[in-house]
């Protein structure tokens, strides 16, 4: 009985051993890719800031009490509508001032002319002398330029008197008023009003890096990176809770000097803002496209696993063997990485399953 009971726990012992031996040599099960070069987007993303296309300071062009504040703060206000009034009643007094000076100026070169009018037939008869003459056309020449003077004196005073109603010149968007009802408003002191700003179009401006600039060069010189025909760049942006925004844009400007405390080139695009979605102030997300990479080689990003020494994959031999190569990254484009060193065309690279894997695991595929 006992040698019967050592001999079942000795197949019992063979047995599970070879089960354990079939279990250690099972491949394991990945889903992989094979690196091909390829002409792919080059996308690059930015932290943008929406400024207004035009905005424009509303400032008091004459001295006089703040009558009235006659828009709707943070509303939208068209060309030539009212947003401020100042007490016209020293510029209404002004213009009936001007206005008489006129009439008295206008009086006085009448006579003038009259005196002329009657004079001349004596002079053709010489019963007047030249002098006479000569003083009759100078005082109408000095009232017609009193008239002139007077004409703009009252011009001036209805100038002044329409720049108590402070209208806007253009479409946009309104701030806040930055003083109320009855306050002194000068224009050397506190001339500044409101701020009036253009929404559609909006700008969208954004800083690109010494780094980056320079990196572009490198890899323009060597024809890897493809730049579009005349800078035909589109601009996307993606709002702050992820929603794409509607309207394509496009630059409009590049400075041609860097920043020097930021050491960044201002690039600036332009889009359609027809529903206010965006609006001067609001931070975005712009991915400018148009540029290609030439012939790279990429992979899945979920390939791509983060060791001590850096980057690194898992590449499938002949043998069916995963073998760690450890990789140099560099941009990427949707779920890819764009593989600057460390393959070769050909290579097969887990995708999935990268986890189960060690160096040397058999692996099943497809």
């Amino acid at each position: 009985m006992k040698h019967f009971i050592l001999l079942v726990c000795c197949l019992s012992f063979l047995l599970s051993g070879c089960e354990s031996k079939k279990r250690e040599t099972a491949p394991v099960k990945v889903t992989a890719f094979c690196v091909e070069p390829e002409t792919i987007p080059a996308d690059f993303q930015f932290v943008g800031v929406a400024k207004s296309s035009h905005p424009v300071e509303i400032r008091a062009r004459v001295e006089g009490y703040l009558q009235s504040i006659d828009y709707i703060e943070g509303g939208m206000i068209g060309p030539g509508e009212l947003l401020f009034r100042l007490d016209p009643s020293q510029f209404v007094a002004s213009l009936d001032e001007a206005k008489g000076e006129l009439a008295r100026q206008e009086a006085i070169l009448w006579r003038a002319e009259r005196s002329l009018e009657r004079l001349e037939p004596l002079y053709e008869q010489n019963a007047a002398s030249q002098k006479d003459r000569d003083n009759a056309l100078a005082q109408v020449l000095a009232g017609e330029a009193a008239v002139m003077v007077a004409k703009a004196n009252v011009t001036q005073a209805e100038l002044n008197l329409s720049y108590t109603y402070i209208r806007s010149p253009i479409m946009g968007m309104t701030g806040r008023a930055k003083h109320r009802e009855g306050a002194l408003i000068t224009p050397t002191t506190n001339s500044l009003l409101t701020l009036v700003s253009v929404i559609d179009p909006i700008w969208v401006l954004f800083s690109i890096s010494d780094d980056e600039l320079l990196q572009a060069r490198a890899e323009g010189k060597a024809n890897r990176l493809i730049l579009p025909e005349e800078g035909n760049y589109t601009v996307t942006l993606t709002l702050a809770d992820g929603s794409i925004f509607p309207y394509v844009g496009y630059l409009n400007f590049e400075s041609p000097t860097l920043d020097p405390q930021t050491g960044a080139q201002v690039v600036r695009a332009q889009f359609k803002n027809p529903d206010a979605l965006v609006l001067p102030g609001q931070f975005v997300s712009a991915t400018i496209s148009g540029a290609k990479w030439n012939q790279v080689l990429f992979v899945p990003q979920a390939s791509v696993s983060k060791g001590r020494k850096g980057m690194f994959v898992f590449v499938i031999d002949s043998e069916n063997k995963a073998t760690r190569r450890d990789v140099k990254v560099g941009a990427w484009y949707k779920d890819y990485w764009i593989i600057e060193e460390g393959l070769e065309v050909g290579d097969v690279v887990v995708i999935e399953g990268t986890n189960k894997l060690q160096e040397g695991s058999i692996v099943e595929y497809k």
